[in-house]
């Protein structure tokens, strides 16, 4: 069985990954294991530095050459010591910077074994792919605003237009009472894992990935 080492930087995630894609890939022979990142000695969650987590990352990738080693962290709200910040080109494609982030994530790793990872634009996003879902926590009357929101975007992961309406805020604007360690997860799982997959392209292409790993 290959191992698959996920670093998420929340609870919302690390349930995400256990709870809908841990049966999925136990079922190609590949078992994932997240890992909530810690930004001190006491704390866990959050990229609120690449340097804290680089070394987190290092260090997993050494400690086993057979295992993988990926991310699921979010575009949205990059530290600004993230490797390709600082030259990242302006572009209206969000999966071009999310590629080009990632890549130089990579190249900073520098691990065989590393495949990077970036959420585009967050988590939330994901839960775009079906807002039906949201009446059976929230009541009927959601449901028009977040669809409206996500017809007005290519797919759900192009919902960003600028740093005030990211899906976060969107929903939590929408939603009374919201909570993403709550709501988040348990969402996703009522919207399935096909659905996402087939509405978010980027976050496919991870998956696709990581299925198709060779060691």
């Amino acid at each position: 069985m290959i191992r698959v080492n996920v670093f998420v930087e929340g609870q919302t995630e690390e349930t995400f990954v256990r709870e809908l894609l841990y049966d999925y890939f136990q079922s190609k022979n590949i078992y994932l294991n997240p890992i909530l990142v810690k930004t001190s000695s006491t704390g866990k969650g959050g990229v609120v530095s690449y340097a804290k987590i680089k070394p987190q990352l290092n260090r997993k990738c050494l400690e086993d050459r057979k295992a993988i080693v990926t991310t699921m962290f979010d575009l949205y709200a990059l530290p600004n010591d993230f490797p390709g910040n600082s030259s990242l080109l302006k572009t209206s494609d969000p999966f071009q910077k999310a590629e080009y982030l990632e890549q130089e994530m990579g190249r900073d790793i520098d691990h065989k074994n590393f495949i990077p990872n970036l959420l585009v634009h967050e988590f939330e996003g994901l839960l775009y792919s079906n807002p039906e879902i949201f009446s059976e926590w929230f009541g009927e009357s959601v449901v028009s605003t977040l669809q409206a929101e996500r017809n007005a975007f290519p797919s759900p992961e192009h919902i960003n237009d600028n740093p005030l309406t990211a899906p976060s805020k969107r929903i939590s604007n929408c939603c009374n009472g919201y909570d993403k360690p709550l709501h988040g997860s348990l969402l996703a799982i009522d919207i399935g894992l096909d659905a996402i997959r087939h509405q978010c392209q980027h976050f496919n292409q991870w998956l696709l990935r990581l299925e198709n790993i060779i060691l």
